[in-house]
């Protein structure tokens, strides 16, 4: 990873998402915790969450805004807007106020997925092909790596202050990403307002999706563990309450701990995908989530402890699988198009799966919805691990090869033969 971060306008914005990646890390678990007190609820915790990834629905048209414009200026302007609609959180006081709470959550939704196909196709423009997994991975490892103080930091934040501390830092953290990364200039190859016409090109990231077949089969089996990752959302918090008998604020310590697994994570997925390929690196990641919510089953904190690390470990394996593998086998015009369907596409079932969740955890036992979600995700990392084949690790020389000389026969030293008695 140091060699792409030598790269002055890779470091650059990577300044700039530290601010932004930092503000989420503290806001996104402190919203649901913040809802879980207003409520009671375990169900309505985890449908915070949900709220983030419902938006998902609208992709085609995020994606298609995105490519109309150049990517740092929109990558600025929509975290400046992202500030903005952070804002309401201040006015949350009492149960009343949930559906602030949602409605912000939903709104933030909707700018993520602008922000992360915006940031896609901005990585692609300042980073080599060769790098792109370093940098994917780089950026996985900080994210990753901010779980083990953000959790607690936004916990910390909120029962000292409340939560208009959380707001203040959200607001803060998307002005200071929007400040850096506007420094940064950038050679804007394709300005899109004569791009994508509407609404002819509005679904051309799916049909991209859909017509290759690495990104075709990665798809298909990430969004089947998709269908059931997403219980743990609302799970974890059955599995404190339930299981080890702690107050929810204790999330925080689990997610926290999850963090020191996904920077390992982080760190070892440049390697993963030069030695198994993006769809290897992919396929496992989700099959490493399978053991992980098996063990979860079994309310013991010192096993939950070790899960809580695997799933983590797993999370910078399927993201930096996945976005590579995005960025690699898509145009850059499309891009911005085809990295929100995909997002649209994995977490279209994850947020059903989340939804679904919310509802499941207050009719079944949490440990019977773990041990459906371990056998499924098994079941999609074979299903991705089978299709490897499809990329090649980056390390291997794609040149073709240059034909060794052929000897010469008896017809080629009679026609030299020829050729010299003519001269």
């Amino acid at each position: 990873m140091r060699t792409v971060l030598r790269r002055p306008e890779f470091r650059l914005l990577f300044c700039g998402l530290l601010a932004s990646m930092s503000a989420e890390s503290i806001l996104l678990l402190a919203l649901a915790i913040w809802v879980k007190d207003l409520t009671g609820s375990d169900g309505l915790a985890g449908a915070t969450i949900f709220a983030v990834i419902a938006p998902m629905a609208l992709a085609p048209l995020v994606g298609w805004v995105v490519d109309r414009y150049p990517r740092r200026p929109f990558f600025v302007t929509a975290n400046l807007v992202t500030a903005l609609l952070i804002s309401p959180l201040f006015l949350v006081r009492t149960r009343a106020d949930v559906w602030i709470v949602y409605a912000v959550a939903a709104l933030y939704g909707l700018s993520y997925l602008a922000l992360s196909a915006a940031l896609s196709g901005l990585i692609r423009q300042l980073v080599p092909v060769e790098l792109l997994a370093e940098a994917n991975g780089a950026l996985q490892t900080v994210r990753q790596g901010l779980r083990l103080v953000g959790p607690l930091a936004g916990a910390g934040l909120y029962a000292a202050i409340g939560g208009a501390a959380l707001a203040a830092v959200g607001v803060l953290g998307f002005l200071t990403a929007a400040g850096v990364v506007g420094l940064l200039r950038t050679a804007e190859t394709a300005p899109p307002g004569a791009g994508p016409a509407w609404p002819l090109d509005l679904g051309a990231g799916l049909r991209h999706l859909s017509g290759e077949p690495a990104l075709r089969r990665a798809l298909l089996g990430y969004a089947l563990g998709s269908l059931v990752m997403g219980f743990t959302e609302s799970l974890i918090f059955a599995y404190v309450d339930q299981g080890l008998h702690r107050d929810a604020a204790f999330v925080g310590v689990l997610v926290t701990v999850q963090g020191v697994g996904g920077l390992v994570g982080g760190l070892c997925s440049p390697g993963a995908v030069r030695r198994l390929g993006e769809v290897g690196t992919l396929a496992a990641g989700v099959a490493f989530f399978g053991p992980a919510a098996l063990a979860l089953a079994y309310p013991d904190l010192r096993v939950g402890v070790v899960a809580v690390l695997l799933a983590g470990f797993s999370l910078p394996l399927t993201m930096v699988g996945l976005n590579t593998l995005i960025q690699r086998r898509t145009p850059p015009r499309l891009l911005g198009r085809v990295a929100a369907a995909a997002e649209a596409v994995v977490s279209g079932p994850q947020a059903l799966s989340i939804g679904a969740g919310a509802l499941l955890v207050g009719a079944l036992d949490y440990r019977l919805l773990f041990l459906l979600t371990g056998t499924v995700t098994l079941l999609a990392g074979a299903y991705l691990w089978r299709a490897r084949h499809l990329t090649r690790p980056p390390g291997t020389s794609t040149r073709p090869r240059v034909p060794s000389p052929r000897r010469p026969d008896d017809h080629d030293v009679i026609a030299a033969t020829r050729r010299q008695r003519g001269r």
